[in-house]
């Protein structure tokens, strides 16, 4: 016992020196197997297995590696010129058609940054060109590349899914309805702000050009998400799928890509699979743990006897994750919260697969706040804009989004329809 306390300690200084993620999750995951695990540390590397034994991770880094090669291949290059087509007849239609390509594309990546890296590196200077407001710009696209997160495939869904053992596929349906109904909300604001700017006549030879030249990135999120839904792929082989197709049309098709750059590519995922394996098994085997010892049942209990109405606990809920998600990334806050919210929404009879959609929509939002906002740290990198501008830009979207996260709190049809 006494190194129990000295591994409290210790995590508590750690904690405020704001040392590495991963060895705080270690120093306080030893902590609490000598507390609870009978004072074995063996029993967390035996944890650790168990939590990584699963074939569904595999998709975690096949998903990032087939968006990064769509990122440096032409589909999101092509996406745009198809909604930019589509869209051209209304005033601020680039806007609206940056706003849908960033949807798209996220239905095939499964990653913000992705989705705001490739999308954005095209459509920022064509809204500048075109004279959209620099702010409305940079707001417009950090946000709609959040859309990645909410939209299926969904690499946060997916660890909710593994966190608390909710059926992936269920998770995805659910996020379909809740990802277009805060597209459309981004793309009507981007419509209404842009009302003033001069429209286009719309040309149907420059749509089917734009088709044709892009028909195998527009087939891309049909044969993925049919696959899933139909039952043909589980969520790893769809990624598999999506990374093989995704090699084939840049490297063949589009010729975008050379093989070699594979390499590149593979490298660069592996640093990306390095930061997050070690944080999930360390947070997963301590969930192991915990749920072993029932501590979720315990503390909603406790909690039960404050909070007696179930709006009350949503609202209470929304908070707390707006909160966490302004000092937490995502994928810690999920590994961590999610066992325990689960618990405390079983005693409110809320579903678990809306509870993982209201907490990935109240993350999403959480990209956008200071400190920790990774979308906004990836707009600066990308857009070589001062940190400040960005994170003004995207308040008026912080509104949209917040008032979208509560019509998906407060209407749970809207994501459980589909099921």
């Amino acid at each position: 016992m006494t190194y129990a306390f000295i591994l409290f300690g210790l995590s508590i200084a750690l904690l405020a020196l704001r040392v590495n993620l991963f060895v705080l999750l270690l120093i306080v995951g030893s902590f609490i197997h000598l507390v609870w695990g009978d004072a074995e540390l063996l029993y967390i590397v035996e944890d650790m297995w168990i939590a990584l034994d699963k074939e569904v991770l595999l998709s975690i880094p096949l998903f990032l590696i087939c968006g990064s090669v769509m990122g440096r291949g032409a589909i999101a290059a092509r996406l745009i010129e198809i909604m930019t087509a589509l869209t051209s007849p209304l005033p601020g239609g680039l806007a609206v058609a940056t706003v849908m390509t960033c949807a798209v594309f996220a239905a095939i990546s499964g990653s913000s940054a992705v989705t705001l890296i490739a999308v954005g590196s095209i459509a920022y200077p064509a809204l500048l060109a075109q004279g959209y407001d620099k702010s409305f710009s940079l707001g417009a696209l950090t946000t709609a590349g959040t859309l990645g997160v909410i939209i299926p495939p969904s690499i946060p869904m997916i660890l909710y899914g593994i966190a608390t053992e909710t059926s992936i596929i269920d998770l995805f349906t659910a996020g379909i309805l809740p990802g277009l109904f805060l597209m459309t909300l981004l793309a009507g604001y981007s419509f209404f702000v842009n009302r003033h700017m001069p429209r286009e006549r719309f040309s149907l030879t420059r749509l089917l050009s734009a088709l044709r030249s892009g028909i195998w990135s527009m087939l891309m999120p049909v044969i993925l998400l049919g696959g899933i839904y139909s039952g043909y792929f589980s969520p790893t082989e769809s990624a598999a799928v999506a990374l093989a197709y995704a090699v084939i049309i840049e490297v063949f098709v589009h010729r975008e890509l050379r093989l070699p750059d594979l390499r590149d590519v593979a490298i660069e995922t592996t640093t990306m699979v390095g930061t997050i394996f070690p944080v999930l098994a360390i947070a997963l085997s301590v969930n192991l743990l915990l749920t072993a010892h029932q501590a979720p049942a315990h503390l909603a209990d406790w909690i039960s006897g404050f909070i007696t109405s179930k709006i009350t606990f949503l609202l209470a809920i929304n908070v707390l994750l707006l909160i966490v998600g302004c000092v937490m990334d995502m994928i810690s806050a999920i590994l961590i919260l999610a066992p325990l919210l689960l618990a405390l929404g079983r005693v409110y009879g809320i579903d678990p697969v809306h509870l993982g959609i209201i907490m990935t929509v109240n993350l999403e939002i959480g990209l956008l706040t200071p400190p920790v906002g990774i979308n906004l740290i990836v707009a600066m990198t990308a857009f070589r804009e001062k940190f400040g501008l960005i994170c003004r830009s995207v308040l008026p979207f912080i509104a949209i989004m917040v008032l979208g996260l509560l019509v998906i709190t407060f209407v749970p049809a809207l994501s459980l329809i589909l099921l």
